[in-house]
């Protein structure tokens, strides 16, 4: 299990993570979100022990990272991929990794066979392609065995068998009770893995919640209508935060509200519905929902004066 209670970084006066608190169980993937900036490498860094936390501690297990007398066999972790010699071999950086824990080198050549690098592992890292790069960050990973794994942006530079493979890994790892953090800005990826979200917005936790019920309590969906009385109903659902659209049909489309409150809405003042149909937002939707006044540059918007 990952912990981090009340976690703050400061640098100067600027701070990147404010009294953030969570919990990684095992068993589930675990989702990481946030725009970019939200403080959620400076989160995991200070999880790792690699950035001291100015307030606030994190720990794997029952102790600080750094507490463990063997701390591969704890936690992998993947943060910079490309963090590798480029001098040294996959299978050399892996054997040196395996040296500092007293690691068998049939370990090793197990996380090359379940990486698929086994066929260049005698290759020099410098010559890696990005996705090559992944692979081996994620062997290294995986090396001690660990009960919890952390994983930033994992899925980056693969191809699609690579991403397939990645999702299948994660969800087997949380199979086997590990605890898996997982950080990603790909959210149809997110959607297809994660079980568990925490997500952030400028150094502050905005969600710490299921992916279904992050999804379905989201004010990024909308609710179809169709009545013979659209300008009544219209006039009865006007309140702060709902807005009514009509398509060409003379449909209604709201967003802000939900179908509930709408049927509920429409039976107290007589008016009938022939249809009444919730769009569920998917999860980049209902992300972009939440986080759009966390976002460190926000695009212009359309028409906007330059």
């Amino acid at each position: 299990m990952i912990t981090a209670q009340d976690l703050t970084k400061r640098y100067g006066d600027r701070t990147v993570v404010s009294d953030l608190s969570f919990t990684v169980r095992p068993g589930t993937v675990t989702g990481f979100l946030g725009p970019n900036g939200a403080g959620k490498s400076t989160t995991m860094r200070m999880i790792l022990g690699l950035d001291a936390p100015t307030r606030g501690r994190a720990t794997v297990g029952d102790r600080a990272y750094a507490a463990h007398p063997a701390p591969l066999t704890e936690v992998g972790a993947l943060l910079e991929a490309r963090s590798v010699h480029p001098g040294r071999t996959a299978r050399h950086h892996l054997r040196a990794l395996a040296l500092t824990h007293g690691i068998p080198k049939s370990r090793v050549e197990h996380v090359l066979g379940l990486t698929g690098l086994t066929e260049v592992a005698d290759r020099r890292v410098k010559g890696f392609s990005l996705g090559m790069g992944q692979r081996l960050g994620i062997a290294a990973a995986l090396l001690g065995d660990p009960a919890a794994v952390i994983l930033d942006e994992p899925v980056n530079g693969l191809d699609p068998e690579g991403v397939l493979w990645i999702r299948t890994l994660l969800k087997s790892l949380a199979a086997e009770g590990r605890t898996v953090l997982v950080s990603s800005h790909l959210m149809s990826e997110t959607a297809l893995t994660a079980d568990h979200l925490v997500v952030i917005g400028r150094g502050r936790l905005l969600a710490d919640t299921t992916v279904t019920d992050f999804v379905r309590h989201s004010g990024a969906g909308t609710v179809k209508v169709v009545t013979p009385d659209a300008a009544g109903l219209v006039r009865h659902l006007t309140a702060p935060g709902v807005t009514v659209t009509t398509d060409a049909s003379g449909g209604l489309t709201v967003h802000g509200t939900d179908a509930e409150h709408i049927g509920r809405t429409a039976a107290a003042h007589g008016i009938p519905l022939f249809e009444l149909t919730p769009n569920t937002a998917s999860l980049e939707e209902a992300f972009m929902d939440l986080t759009h006044d966390a976002v460190e540059y926000p695009a212009a918007r359309e028409g906007a004066a330059a």
